[in-house]
């Protein structure tokens, strides 16, 4: 070699390789030329060092891309479900499958809403009708009952080639449409919906993100405000970043089992109306991470709040199956608007959601959903489908899952008992996974625990001693953080810190799912106390 750009063995680009390797500090090797019988040293002049470094320089570039150049908006996103304790989580995995000793056997991961891989098994009249329009030649099979194929044929032929591998319209297959809108009025005593109002989504979150994208504008304090409850599902904090709208938090009242107060909705509205032009109010009923069912008395008040203040009504009502506490019901926010009486019904503007996700079918990876938008003004109706068009279409098969939530079987019908006997199954299994939560937690010294009415989750209030932290503090933590944290390395247990959802300054939670097996629910709660227990006497 006679220096880097000039290589006698005729190639180009190993005189790229040979300056790039003497610039990283490597002996340069040919492939071209007769290796010496013994190692030797190539020498260089510093003239060829120096045009070696400086080739090696223009080989790596600086990146379009960094973290100072990217989108600000996506920087500030945080989505705590799946935020910094779980990749921990999964780098404890890792180790574990390596055969590194941990106190722990297993992590067990109660962060997030995910039915089926916490075990619970699928509903089998929803797989077999998905399974036939998937793969259409099952339709001869006397395997599947009649019932099934007869809701598969009738997908099928909504699609393009009657293939559910076909695009379908924008707004989701009308058949599908027309199903949610029979679900909608038998749900709600017969009050009328409208399939022309009704949008399958992928999953009910592109539904919410969807709606907000239209509803933000302005700059300064006339940028759109979007009221939130705390605690809060991280989507609407994450979304409300992504779009650069103003986060408005009103309180649910945790002394009074997270109850929705309006005294606290006119509070947080009149206070960000100084600073934003707040038009949205987003509610979760039942609540994630809380699991409070809203009364009906409740609900009103709160479309008579948005009626009054002229505010758009998102109602997150992915959860409506999962209610557990006697004297507790789900009342949909579109029946309590429509029995208010004309003057309500014909003006509030409503989004209200729902999902194959949760529920009793906890078909989270389908991504099917719905959302019924009340009282659009025609114009923007036409907007909102011209945005949904640009991402083509929701998941064909998650749109068939939904057709299945909200057209099971009926009485008479070849699959109802069996479909009835596992739905039932499941809630009833849910329902008393969430009592033997809520009664061990609360044995626990220095937790406290609202009753879980609803929902998958349990936010138990944890007392933390300042001597922790300070500890955390000095590992520039979130008190919360620290103790998840903590809880993760010493017992495998994965769950989510309150500061995640948000909470009132001073109070620390977390949030856990209900999900795994009774038994498995047990042997986790006995782990949360045992560490709980260890925590305060260290901390003391």
């Amino acid at each position: 070699c006679t220096g880097p750009g000039v290589c006698r063995g005729g190639r180009k680009d190993m005189a790229l390789r040979c300056a790039a390797s003497l610039a990283a500090g490597r002996q340069p090797r040919c492939p071209r030329l007769p290796r010496p019988a013994r190692e030797g040293t190539v020498r260089w002049s510093s003239a060829a060092k120096a045009s070696a470094v400086k080739i090696n320089e223009k080989a790596s570039r600086e990146k379009i891309l960094t973290l100072e150049s990217m989108n600000p908006q996506v920087k500030a996103v945080e989505y705590a479900v799946r935020g910094p304790i779980v990749l921990k989580a999964g780098e404890i995995e890792k180790e574990l499958r390596k055969g590194i000793k941990k106190p722990f056997t297993e992590v067990i991961k109660a962060n997030i809403g995910d039915a089926h891989a916490m075990g619970q098994r699928p509903i089998t009249f929803l797989r077999q009708v998905v399974a036939l329009c998937t793969y259409p030649n099952l339709l001869d099979s006397p395997s599947f009952p009649e019932d099934a194929k007869k809701r598969a044929r009738r997908i099928l032929q909504g699609c393009g080639g009657n293939s559910l591998g076909s695009y379908s319209a924008s707004q989701g297959i009308n058949c599908i449409r027309e199903d949610v809108a029979s679900y909608i009025e038998r749900r709600d005593g017969g009050v009328p919906a409208d399939p022309d109002n009704i949008y399958l989504t992928t999953g009910a979150s592109d539904g919410i993100t969807t709606i907000l994208k239209i509803l933000i504008s302005g700059g300064g304090k006339s940028r759109t405000g979007v009221m939130i409850p705390i605690p809060q599902y991280p989507l609407y904090s994450a979304a409300i970043s992504e779009l650069a709208a103003i986060q408005v938090n009103y309180y649910l009242d945790e002394e009074n089992c997270w109850a929705l107060d309006v005294n606290e909705l006119r509070r947080s509205l009149n206070e960000a109306k100084a600073y934003c032009n707040p038009k949205v109010l987003c509610i979760i009923n039942p609540g994630n991470p809380t699991g409070q069912v809203q009364s009906r008395k409740c609900i009103e008040d709160v479309i008579h709040f948005a009626w009054e203040e002229k505010l758009f009504l998102l109602a997150d009502e992915v959860y409506q199956d999962n209610v557990y506490s006697e004297g507790c019901q789900f009342h949909s926010f579109k029946k309590i608007l429509y029995e208010m009486g004309p003057e309500y019904y014909n003006n509030v503007e409503l989004a209200s959601f729902h999902s194959t996700s949760k529920g009793y079918m906890g078909e989270c990876g389908y991504r099917g959903g719905y959302m019924e938008v009340l009282n659009l003004h025609p114009e923007i109706k036409g907007q909102l489908v011209k945005l949904l068009s640009v991402r083509i279409c929701p998941p064909v098969s998650g749109q068939a899952a939904m057709d299945i939530v909200v057209n099971p079987p009926v009485p008479g019908e070849e699959s109802y008992s069996q479909f009835i006997k596992e739905k039932e199954s499941v809630l009833n299994n849910l329902a008393q996974k969430a009592k033997l939560t809520e009664d061990m937690f609360n044995k626990v010294p220095g937790f406290h625990c609202n009753p879980l009415q609803g929902a998958l989750y349990a936010f138990p209030r944890i007392f933390i001693p300042s001597k922790a932290i300070e500890e955390a503090k000095a590992h520039k933590m979130a008190p919360d953080m620290f103790y998840c944290t903590k809880l993760l390395e010493e017992t495998g247990i994965c769950v989510v810190p309150g500061s995640g959802f948000g909470q009132r300054e001073g109070s620390y939670h977390f949030r856990m799912t209900i999900l795994p097996p009774v038994e498995k629910l047990k042997i986790l709660l006995e782990k949360v106390k045992d560490f709980h227990i260890k925590f305060l006497e260290k901390y003391a």
